[in-house]
């Protein structure tokens, strides 16, 4: 059972139906940020839309909060992507972070076990926000040394892709998958260490530049 902070009625009946705690559910940007300090919940679950102007202050808020605590699961979910907040929210630490479309999660078990990937500190990208965020990066040439194929491997990393569900995707070998990875590794200039997350790493790299 996870304990969850949504704003949404229905998304609340919905998640007590399937046995997790609904803590709260807010409407606006400020009463998130004063719920997750009272609540702690596991996850805040935001739409990117919330008064006063219904633009983006849901996707602000959630940097806020992640901010604030950055091991609070957070996802975001949207009828449109906002690439600039999007790459903020992730350079805040990808782990346990989710941006859907709402056309997504019309899917109740796909948007459940999104929860639960989130829960588990996995990130959780719409593949159309990847897109985007993608394409906003062919401005920098930082990762012009990577292969079409490398590339394509990159882009499922940044969905929260495991090895083995890339080499499914791309009809690789998992062996072949782990070489792209360490080449990926390589051009970007990510050497094996004990402090910092390769793959997280490599992501954020390919998301901002």
């Amino acid at each position: 059972m996870l304990a969850l902070l949504v704003r949404d009625d229905g998304l609340r009946l919905l998640l007590a139906s399937r046995g997790h705690e609904v803590v709260a559910a807010v409407g606006d940007g400020e009463a998130l940020r004063a719920c997750v300090d009272e609540h702690r919940p596991d996850i805040a679950v935001v739409d990117v839309r919330m008064p006063p102007s219904h633009t983006d202050e849901g996707l602000r808020a959630a940097i806020q909060i992640r901010r604030d605590h950055p091991d609070l699961g957070v996802l975001v979910f949207s009828q449109y992507i906002e690439t600039r907040y999007a790459a903020q929210l992730l350079a805040g630490g990808a782990r346990g972070v989710g941006y859907l479309l709402k056309e997504r999660v019309a899917d109740v078990r796909d948007f459940l076990a999104a929860l639960d990937r989130i829960a588990a500190g996995e990130t959780v990208l719409d593949p159309e926000v990847v897109t985007q965020l993608m394409g906003a990066s062919r401005r920098g040439d930082a990762l012009g040394a990577l292969t079409a194929r490398e590339r394509e491997v990159l882009a499922l990393m940044a969905e929260g892709r495991s090895n083995s569900a890339i080499a499914e995707a791309l009809f690789l070998s998992y062996g072949s998958v782990e070489k792209h990875v360490t080449q990926i590794f390589t051009k970007l200039g990510l050497p094996p260490s004990d402090g910092d997350h390769r793959r997280v790493l490599a992501v954020l790299h390919y998301l901002q530049t």
